[in-house]
């Protein structure tokens, strides 16, 4: 079984789920972000009453999840004609870790058009090296990143930088098909933007983030396991928290998904 799918599994109870902490995905503190997003969205995914794919997920990280297992329930508050709405809840120790709404839609074809635009001029990821993971969270190591201006975590000079945009690419390493689950913890992993914009490293967690599915289950069969494109940007840096934005196109240059998140920062 791959890492991920290792990591994301769930455990029936009656009382809904059992999931377990995963020492490839550990972080600074706690779990990687991005896995616990796909943890609790698996929930749904794997409930019985759920209808149709995710269209948006926000997931709010209320407490450091502590190494070991923990407690999830997931229910549908509504189910419409076309959408199902969730609310998922991981309890630890007695209390709340993580809260996430969820929204599931039936996909019908219509007219349909693109405005955003893909990275230009991003060179063949074969061209680039990967960046090193030695000496850095333990679940970078199962994401092959590759960035076109080169690795950022060896440009920590202290330096104010005028913005925080970068472009990266990446894919899950083994290699995995993209699904839902992976596009959702994939779609945390852009670094925080303020290490860009500063180049120090400062104490920082993710508070609250919001990813929107724009690929429905074809074109995430036909992405598979290659790379997707990754770009970000913040917004604004105020009185200890950022917002940070973020995009993932497939390899030919499809949006699979944007997301939006807000992260505590300690000057």
């Amino acid at each position: 079984m791959h890492p991920f799918d290792q990591a994301i599994a769930l455990k029936t109870t009656d009382q809904g789920f059992q999931a377990h902490t995963s020492p490839d995905y550990a972080n600074m503190v706690g779990p990687y972000g991005g896995v616990t997003c796909a943890i609790l969205l698996n929930a749904a995914l794997q409930h019985p009453d759920r209808i149709g794919v995710p269209i948006a997920l926000t997931v709010n990280f209320a407490a450091p999840i502590a190494d070991g297992p923990y407690s999830i329930t997931a229910r549908a508050a509504r189910t419409n004609r076309s959408t199902q709405h969730w609310l998922i809840e991981a309890t630890q120790d007695g209390g709340v870790v993580a809260l996430a709404t969820a929204v599931f839609a039936l996909r019908r074809s219509t007219w349909s058009a693109d405005e955003a635009q893909p990275p230009q001029d991003m060179p063949a990821p074969e061209t680039l090296p990967r960046m090193a993971t030695d000496r850095r969270p333990t679940w970078v190591k199962h994401y092959d990143m590759r960035w076109p201006q080169g690795d950022v975590f060896q440009q920590f000079d202290g330096q104010e930088y005028p913005d925080s945009a970068t472009r990266a690419w990446l894919r899950d390493d083994p290699p995995r098909a993209l699904d839902f689950a992976s596009l959702a913890a994939i779609s945390d992993h852009f670094l925080p933007r303020i290490f860009m914009r500063r180049r120090i490293l400062t104490p920082v967690g993710s508070v609250s983030i919001t990813t929107y599915f724009h690929a429905d289950e074809a074109a995430l069969a036909l992405q598979g396991d290659r790379f997707v494109m990754g770009t970000a940007r913040a917004l604004k840096f105020h009185n200890g928290f950022f917002d940070q934005s973020g995009e993932i196109w497939s390899a030919d240059g499809q949006l699979l998904a944007s997301t939006h998140q807000t992260v505590y920062f300690k000057a």
